[in-house]
């Protein structure tokens, strides 16, 4: 019988062993046991090591409490009342002995010396959102290891779908998507697109990834919702609810970060007020992002040790604005314009009226790390020109300092 088990022709039966409570016996204290301990620590079983040394890492799991530690060699008997048993050492011999004690108490062994001899293969493991994947290729492991791999990195970025049924919860997931580029949202956000039912997105979210959404998937371009009597958000948030109370999970797809310039949190108060859940996922705000892509750095040892984002969709002298351009003016550092293309002008001349110096360099980084990025580069004392002279539209980033020069000097 052993040998029919043995025979390569019949595959492992795969299944999971729910261990929490249940003895487990590991022997030997190495690299293996390093390797294999935190899973099963994680299952909630009671592990016991038996062996005369260990790692460093396993001894602090033993002075941790989360194993018990026999600091000796294995003795016939050790595996009395266990469920389950690895065996990682390097002696053949004692390995020997051991899966003849398990194979007469009929306890499932493990050995990562032969796994010919063993009766149960260890798969290759990844987690990812609740979910366990596990891959058995018999005894070539690396390939184990790239299939695991590759399925639990798809799970992960949202390329591979894998939609909740039974455990799915209403509710809305406000998501950062980033400056542009899809490949910079984040693996959870993107997870989460990939579980969504509806999708209500802004203009500047990273609208290819909109094309990868299953069919069923209710898309919705924030732009175009009917505002009628209300306000442009509040229709938003109107529709985030009414497709939550509905019993969708929803993603409120944004651009850059959902709290920089986003309104995200007068969304998540909107959803707090109808005791609807709401997760909020950051995202790589363009603030940082976009100069980065097109060779700028916010900050710079010598040059730079402080950066300010602000808004400029409200020009300085009007009466709304929360800016105190005046104190900006003083700063040596960099500064950060975002939605200020029209209001450029206005801004440079409060800057320079502030003591900024006229010959400060500016560039402007129009559809940042998208296809169609392109910077233009002046000084404050130009820039409003320039932006007319160049055609330069929203979105753009526009970044004020000595920063600009730094690595990729204008022409």
């Amino acid at each position: 019988m052993a040998e029919q088990a043995h025979a390569p022709e019949h595959p492992a039966y795969p299944v999971g062993l729910r261990l929490a409570g249940r003895r487990v016996v590991v022997v030997g204290g190495g690299q293996v046991a390093q390797r294999r301990l935190p899973a099963l620590i994680a299952a909630g079983a009671d592990v016991v090591l038996v062996s005369p040394s260990a790692t460093a890492s396993v001894e602090a799991m033993a002075a941790a409490g989360e194993i018990r530690w026999e600091q000796r060699r294995y003795a016939d008997g050790d595996l009395a009342e266990a469920w389950y048993v690895l065996v990682a050492t390097a002696d053949s011999t004692a390995n020997d002995q051991v899966s003849a004690e398990a194979e007469r108490r009929r306890i499932w062994c493990v050995r990562s010396d032969d796994a010919t001899a063993a009766t149960a293969w260890t798969p290759a493991t990844g987690r990812s959102d609740g979910l366990t994947v596990a891959v058995l290729t018999g005894r070539d492991p690396r390939r184990s290891a790239a299939v695991r791999d590759a399925i639990v990195e798809g799970l992960r970025d949202g390329t591979l779908a894998a939609r909740h049924h039974r455990t799915k919860t209403p509710g809305v997931a406000l998501v950062g998507g980033g400056p542009g580029d899809p490949d910079l949202i984040t693996v959870r956000g993107r997870r989460l697109l990939a579980e969504a039912d509806v999708v209500i997105a802004d203009r500047l979210g990273p609208r290819d990834l909109l094309d990868e959404l299953p069919p069923h998937v209710e898309v919705i371009d924030a732009a175009k919702i009917p505002y009628g009597r209300f306000m442009a958000q509040e229709a938003i948030n109107n529709a985030l609810i009414e497709h939550a109370k509905a019993g969708k999970a929803v993603v409120r797809l944004k651009g850059g970060d959902p709290f920089v310039f986003g309104r995200g949190m007068e969304e998540a108060e909107a959803l707090a007020a109808e005791g609807i859940p709401c997760t909020v996922v950051p995202g790589i705000s363009s603030s940082i992002s976009v100069p980065g892509a097109a060779g700028i750095p916010v900050t710079h040892r010598g040059v730079a040790h402080e950066f300010t984002v602000v808004s400029g969709h409200v020009a300085p002298d009007d009466e709304r604005s929360l800016v105190d351009w005046t104190a900006l003016a003083r700063l040596r550092g960099t500064l950060v314009v975002l939605m200020g293309v029209d209001k450029i002008g206005a801004i440079a001349r409060t800057l320079i009226a502030g003591g900024r110096d006229p010959h400060t360099p500016v560039a402007l980084v129009q559809e940042g790390t998208t296809a169609a990025q392109r910077r233009v580069d002046a000084t404050l004392a130009t820039v409003a020109e320039t932006v007319v002279a160049a055609s330069v539209r929203p979105p753009a980033v526009i970044v004020i300092g000595e920063v600009v020069a730094v690595g990729n000097p204008p022409a």
